[in-house]
């Protein structure tokens, strides 16, 4: 199993796929980085020499991925919640952030319906 930037990618996925198992790198991504590192996008993971590997580690240092990536985001999100704009509250309250309803849906961010008592008048 190949270890990049701290992630252990899958072997027998295509390398293209396997790149995306890295947060924030997509298949967009995925492409672009393979083809700067002349890599075969059809090539299983267990098939990469350790050229192709150390290639493929160089062009993803360019970009801001994995732990560096997550940070910067808890970083934006901490700087709005102190800021205290709409946004911020959002966060703090754990409701939707970008507009969505609220009184229906919004469970992934809201968690478990909670039953109110007489609520079915």
């Amino acid at each position: 199993m190949a270890r990049i930037k701290g992630v252990d990618i899958p072997d027998n996925k295509r390398i293209e796929i396997s790149l995306t198992y890295i947060h924030g790198v997509g298949r967009s991504l995925s492409n672009t980085i393979l083809k700067n590192a002349k890599v075969d996008i059809n090539k299983k993971t267990k098939d990469l020499t350790e050229d192709e590997l150390s290639n493929i580690r160089n062009e993803l240092d360019k970009y801001s991925v994995e732990g560096d990536l997550r940070r910067e985001v808890a970083l934006s999100i901490k700087t709005l919640k102190e800021i205290g704009c709409y946004r911020g509250k959002r966060h703090i309250k754990g409701l939707p952030v970008r507009g969505q309803r609220t009184n229906r849906n919004a469970r992934t961010r809201k968690g478990k319906g909670k039953t109110i008592a007489n609520k079915k008048k």
